[in-house]
């Protein structure tokens, strides 16, 4: 399926690894010229060239910063020449008992996957509706559905900023210019951050983070964790042309492993 976005410029954030890059290597594949930004620039230059040698026929531009700063932020977007799709992401606090955090760690979480994800969406948003598109996916957690006890930092800034997106995804002046705002939910995916999420549990347990891991993956339907390609593939669908007419919804990716039927 042509997704219709070929020459579409996406800023997508945190995307020097995991689940961010898996959703820019996916528009990169449509042929969208992407902006990644992480804070490592090792890791970021290394994923701008795979990009770049995966289709030559896109830009591929990498800013190394931290965009949960004003100054981040600015040097991501002054590197894209519009922004039509807009990929939230950031990396997850550190799991633990919530008897040992600290207002500073809960600031910290909010800063990252509430207020800077919301500070993007307002920066970007009013040009999208001008343009008569726009695209924005926040990429949250499975966890805003059904909460993980160890995460609760991450639990409580997702769900804040699942709340927000309710009320601004289906204001008309938004939704009637085919502006879509939608929110990716991961459940368990092969990534560096289930990985330490393991580690954690393990902790937590007594158990060894390979007896852990394992009992994760068979508590699943699928009887297996998801491969970051197949969560790039549906952020690219959900930035794509057919997309228009779904917005405020959030789309849970999990293998099946949540329990309700709504």
């Amino acid at each position: 399926m042509d997704l219709g976005i070929e020459g579409k410029w996406a800023l997508v954030c945190a995307a020097s690894k995991g689940l961010g890059k898996s959703c820019a290597a996916a528009l990169v594949a449509e042929g969208v010229n992407v902006v990644i930004t992480a804070r490592g620039s090792q890791a970021l230059e290394a994923t701008a060239e795979e990009l770049q040698r995966s289709n030559p026929a896109v830009q591929v531009i990498a800013v190394v910063g931290d965009i949960t700063t004003a100054a981040g932020r600015a040097a991501a977007l002054s590197a894209c020449p519009q922004v039509d799709i807009l990929i939230n992401n950031a990396g997850g606090p550190p799991p633990g008992d919530f008897r040992t955090w600290s207002r500073d760690q809960w600031i910290d979480a909010l800063d990252a996957n509430m207020l800077t994800p919301i500070e993007l969406i307002k920066m970007l948003i009013d040009p999208m509706i001008e343009r008569g598109f726009g695209r924005i996916v926040n990429i949250t957690l499975g966890a805003v559905k059904a909460p993980i006890d160890i995460l609760g930092l991450s639990n409580g800034a997702r769900s804040g900023l699942t709340g927000f997106i309710a009320g601004l995804a289906r204001q008309p002046a938004i939704a009637s210019r085919n502006v879509t705002i939608n929110n990716l939910l991961p459940g368990p995916f092969d990534t560096d951050r289930l990985k330490s999420t393991m580690k954690g549990a393990a902790a937590k347990s007594g158990q060894t983070v390979e007896v852990v891991t394992e009992a994760r993956r068979k508590s699943n339907p699928s009887l297996r964790f998801g491969r970051p390609e197949e969560f790039g593939s549906m952020c690219a669908y959900l930035c794509s042309a057919h997309a228009g007419f779904y917005t405020g919804q959030n789309v849970l990716m999990d293998g099946g492993a949540f329990p309700g039927t709504f």
